[in-house]
C-alpha cells in the first residue's frame, strides 16, 4: 500500500524541505519544474498571521502550479495554531505542517520549533487542535531530539500519530547540532519502525546515491531535500532520474546556470520589487555558482550589485568567460 498524506501519494517521492529565506514562491516553482513532487513553504508564525503582520503576506503566496503544497506553521498555543490552520486551509494549501524542528534561538526560547520536543504533551495537543480545526491533512516535521542526552523522536512520533498526524518528517540531527556533523539516519529507521503513518527522511541528501542509501538504511517512505537544493533546483531531476534509470545526469553547464539565475531573478523582482529581489538574489547567486570556475570572484562581486542591469551584466561576463575557457568563444551570443 502506497504512503499517502490524505489523497497525496508520497511513496518514494521527492519533497522540498521548508527553509526560511529560501523556499519562497519563485524558488519553489523552479524546484517543481525540475521534478520536485511535494512542496513546503517557508515556516510561518501563527502569531504573525493572527496579527496580520505585513511581512507574513508574501509567505502565504500560492500559485496553482505548486500543488501539492503544504504550509508550515510554527507556534506553541494549540487554539491559536488551530485557528490559523483554518486560514491556511482557506487559502488553498493541500496540508498544514507543524514545525517541531527549528533550532533558531529566538524560536526555541519562545517554546516553539524544536523546543516542542521538550514538551511532548503540548506537542500532541497542538496536533490535536489543528486536526480538529481543519479537513486537510496535518503533518509534523521534527528532529532527533534537543540534544544527544534527550533523544525522543520515537516517543514524540507516537504521540503526534495518536493525535491525528498524517505523516512525519524526521531530520536526523539534534537541535544542538543545528546543521553541523552528519545526520543520524538510524533515528529515521527507528521512527519508521515505531509508527504506521508515512515517515519522510530528511538530512544529508545531496546526491541521488544519498537518496538510494537513505532508502536502504531507513525504509523511509519519501525523501525531503533541504540544503542540497540551495542553488541547485536540478537536484530533483538528478535524483529522480537516478532512482528511475540508475543514471546520474551531468551537472548543468554555466550557460544553463546563468539562464536559471536570470529566470529566478525576474520572478523575484516581479514578486518583491527590484530592491528586495536583487538583495535576496545575492545569496542565491552565491549558492548557484558553488563548484564552478571563477565562482569566488562572482560571489564577491555580486554583493555590490544593486540593480537588475548590473546583475545581468555580471552574469553575462561570467558566462562569456566560461565559454572562452571551454574553447567555444562567444559562439552562443548573448541570448
Amino acid at each position: 500500500m502506497n504512503a499517502r498524506i490524505g489523497n497525496i501519494d508520497i511513496q518514494d517521492k521527492l519533497i522540498l524541505a521548508p527553509m526560511a529565506g529560501v523556499t519562497d514562491l519563485p524558488f519553489r516553482l523552479l524546484c517543481k519544474e525540475q521534478g520536485c513532487d511535494v512542496l513546503y513553504t517557508e515556516m510561518v508564525s501563527a502569531k504573525a498571521m493572527y496579527y496580520n503582520n505585513k511581512n507574513t503576506a508574501p509567505l502565504l503566496a500560492l500559485d496553482v502550479k505548486e500543488h501539492p503544497i503544504g504550509l508550515q506553521l510554527f507556534g506553541s498555543e494549540p487554539y491559536l495554531m488551530g485557528e490559523m490552520a483554518k486560514r491556511v486551509e482557506a487559502i488553498g494549501f493541500d496540508f498544514v505542517d507543524i514545525n517541531m524542528g527549528c533550532p533558531v534561538p529566538k524560536v526555541f526560547r519562545n517554546g516553539e520549533g524544536s523546543a516542542l520536543m521538550q514538551n511532548p504533551k503540548l506537542a500532541g495537543e497542538i496536533v490535536q487542535a489543528i486536526v480538529k480545526a481543519v479537513a486537510i491533512p496535518v503533518t509534523v516535521k521534527m528532529r532527533k531530539g534537543v540534544d544527544e542526552e534527550h533523544v525522543n523522536a520515537v516517543e514524540l512520533a507516537k504521540i503526534v500519530e495518536n493525535n491525528g498526524a498524517a505523516a512525519i518528517a524526521v531530520h536526523g540531527r539534534t537541535r544542538s547540532q543545528y546543521y553541523a556533523g552528519a545526520a543520524d539516519w538510524g533515528i529515521i529507521r527507528q521512527v519508521k519502525e515505531a509508527v504506521s503513518i508515512p515517515v519522510i527522511g530528511n538530512g544529508d541528501i545531496l546526491t541521488a546515491q544519498d537518496a538510494l542509501r537513505m532508502k536502504a538504511e531507513t525504509g523511509c517512505d519519501a525523501f525531503m531535500i533541504g540544503r542540497g537544493a540551495k542553488g541547485n533546483p536540478w537536484i530533483f531531476h538528478q535524483v529522480k532520474t537516478a532512482l528511475q534509470s540508475g543514471t546520474l545526469p551531468d551537472k548543468p553547464p554555466v550557460a544553463e546556470v546563468v539562464d536559471m539565475i536570470l529566470r529566478h531573478l525576474d520572478s523575484m523582482i516581479a514578486m518583491k520589487g527590484e530592491f528586495t529581489g536583487i538583495h535576496e538574489m545575492r545569496k542565491h547567486v552565491s549558492w548557484y555558482t558553488v563548484g564552478y570556475p571563477n565562482a569566488s570572484k562572482i560571489r564577491g562581486a555580486v554583493n555590490a550589485v544593486e540593480t537588475r542591469e548590473e546583475l545581468v551584466e555580471l552574469l553575462w561576463q561570467w558566462k562569456e568567460q566560461q565559454l572562452v575557457l571551454d574553447g567555444k568563444g562567444s559562439e552562443y551570443g548573448n541570448d
